[in-house]
């Protein structure tokens, strides 16, 4: 019989992180107390985001509602890089990069794991920013993707490619 086997992956789907962004952005545009403050949420290039407004506690309340956003759609938070507001001429700006896939450092960390507190027969490789897992049993790779989902990592863990 075959191994069974699924990848560990940290990915962004951009489409929700795009709608979400739409949504605040229409929101923020809407809010009676976002008036007159010149705040703005807007795509800076492929994996950038910036927020500005006229002062940093209104930049942060864009955020609060980009978060908020994000989480309706089912898109962690771990995939934000959000910078403290700093001012730039007289408004204030956030800048959030998206972080995506896994480092290698990372993936030795879940690898380690799999090896020191997983069932027996399971492998874990490393191929590029994913973590193939494969074994026999389909009940220890469950036990597996269990295991990785009690940890708390600063990243994103999705899981696919299951068969």
């Amino acid at each position: 019989m075959a191994d069974s086997s699924f990848d560990i992956v940290s990915k962004i789907d951009r489409q929700e992180v795009d709608n979400a962004l739409g949504q605040a952005a229409r929101e923020v545009a809407t809010r009676y107390d976002f008036k007159g403050t010149g705040a703005t949420i807007e795509w800076k290039g492929e994996e950038a985001i910036e927020i500005s407004a006229s002062a940093d506690d209104r930049a942060s309340a864009v955020l609060d509602v980009f978060q908020g956003k994000l989480v309706k759609r089912g898109v962690s938070l771990k995939v934000l890089d959000a910078s403290e507001p700093r001012q730039s001429g007289q408004t204030s700006k956030i800048a959030i990069a998206l972080k995506e896939g896994i480092s290698s450092e990372n993936a030795k960390k879940i690898s380690k794991l799999i090896r020191d507190e997983g069932p027996k027969g399971v492998k874990a490789q490393i191929q590029g920013d994913e973590l193939r897992v494969s074994s026999k049993k389909r009940d220890d790779l469950q036990s597996v993707i269990a295991l990785v989902k009690e940890q708390d990592y600063d990243f994103a863990v999705q899981f696919t490619n299951y068969r």
